[in-house]
């Protein structure tokens, strides 16, 4: 077998592709519950958000929580990608294809969530600062525009990024291709690439331009989503530590999923001589950095509540330690700062069904830390005639699990008709002996 066999097999595979029966298990399944998606959204726009568990107090249930945890998955693919380019690490080959893909669905996913809970998500264009007779300007001081604004170019940059990196792969597979439908559908997503000097000199310089904003971007934009919650003067919402901390939770949970999905795919595609345990121990040390951070933040959100001596701040500590939530807090912390100490040992770091356990708690503890931080926010406020509990409803739930459908079966997709690797970027790292992971 040569070394350069795993292009040839992806090309195979994208022209010729086989489905496994693990693929058609998985395409079935996320068919049925996207369509469960579907069923919601239909149900949601005939009736209202009331399909949910959402009341007063708490106005924000699992749409919030979904959004949130799904952006915060889209932004460690671009990083992990971007980072590495701009810094010139060779191990990013093996990764940065499937992270990316990564980031573009799932900021697709986490798209529906603050457009439908709108209530009226066909007038969604209001927050955007369209000329309006009526003069009703969005309000600039509000984080809620500017995040708007933050996501989209986010979004822009992050599509970019990814279809001009896939540029040459899709070249390849044109010129490849032996029926007429694949020659013209991948001759026109390649744009005319011909791969001469001077189509490389140009993709070359864009990359590192789209490279250099994807990562500042990464940034800000949760940054940004941090700040809907702390421009709010809520206990537990109003921290000046929720930027980087939200910041740190996107790149863990991140992390977390391209681990989940590396694994798969080093199996489906025979991938073993591309990602090799160098970049599982390499992701589980970042992983374990990101929780770290995040660990800490849990740590100074209770000191700074007893240490600033507000009784709100305090009471709200307490409900989360032993109020009605308590199991949610408990739970978040012993996937996100428990189950991660594991990573300590290496024979654990290259250990690929221990990572992915850990990488599934770490995602179920960080969709349970932002259901604990917008929930035990709003269900005790500073009336105690205000106190009201928030009740998932069977739509709750449909919204969740349709959107984790929806992700796996747009990934399934681009496995199946998109390179999972960087071709160009491998042939030119494997010319390099010794370079990388």
């Amino acid at each position: 077998m040569t070394r350069t066999s795993p292009a040839d097999r992806i090309v195979e595979g994208v022209l010729h592709p086989r489905s496994s029966r693990a693929w058609r298990a998985g395409f079935t399944l996320a068919c049925l519950l996207t369509m469960w998606l579907v069923a919601g959204i239909v149900v949601l726009l005939a009736r209202g958000v009331g399909i949910w568990g959402i009341a007063m107090p708490v106005a924000w249930g699992f749409a919030i929580t979904n959004y949130v945890w799904w952006i915060g998955i889209g932004m460690a693919g671009t990083f992990i990608s971007s980072a590495l380019y701009l810094t010139r690490q060779g191990w990013r080959t093996a990764l940065n294809r499937h992270a990316e893909a990564m980031t573009v669905i799932a900021l697709a996913v986490s798209g529906l969530f603050p457009v439908l809970h709108l209530g009226r998500p066909w007038f969604a264009y209001w927050l955007a600062p369209y000329p309006d007779r009526m003069g009703l300007w969005p309000q600039w001081r509000s984080a809620l525009v500017w995040d708007f604004f933050a996501i989209a170019t986010y979004v822009v940059v992050s599509v970019l990024y990814f279809y001009v990196g896939l540029l040459p792969d899709l070249a390849a597979v044109r010129d490849r291709a032996r029926t007429r439908g694949r020659q013209v559908v991948y001759g026109m997503l390649a744009l005319g690439w011909r791969g001469d000097a001077q189509h490389w000199q140009r993709h070359t310089r864009l990359t590192r331009m789209l490279a250099a904003l994807a990562l500042p971007l990464v940034f800000s934009v949760h940054s940004m989503v941090a700040l809907d919650f702390s421009e709010g003067l809520l206990p537990g919402w109003h921290s000046t530590i929720f930027p980087p901390f939200f910041v740190a939770g996107a790149l863990f949970s991140g992390t977390a999923m391209v681990i989940v999905l590396s694994v798969p795919l080093r199996r489906g595609f025979a991938l073993e001589g591309v990602l090799t345990d160098a970049h599982f121990d390499r992701l589980a040390k970042l992983l374990l950095a990101a929780g770290w951070i995040v660990t800490y933040g849990y740590v100074a959100e209770v000191f700074t509540a007893y240490y600033g001596g507000d009784p709100y701040d305090i009471a709200m500590v307490r409900h989360r330690l032993s109020g009605a939530y308590a199991w949610v807090f408990w739970a978040t912390i012993a996937c996100n700062s428990v189950a991660i100490q594991a990573l300590w040992w290496p024979r654990v770091r290259v250990n690929r069904t221990a990572l992915v356990a850990i990488s599934v708690l770490v995602l179920a503890g960080m969709w349970l830390e932002r259901f604990m931080l917008i929930v035990t926010s709003l269900y005790r406020d500073y009336l105690p005639s205000s106190w009201g509990m928030f009740h998932p409803t069977v739509w709750d739930i449909a919204f969740l699990l349709g959107s984790m459908g929806m992700f796996l079966l747009l990934f399934l997709l681009f496995v199946r008709y998109v390179p999972v690797l960087s071709l160009s970027e491998w042939r030119r790292q494997d010319a390099r002996p010794g370079d990388g992971a």
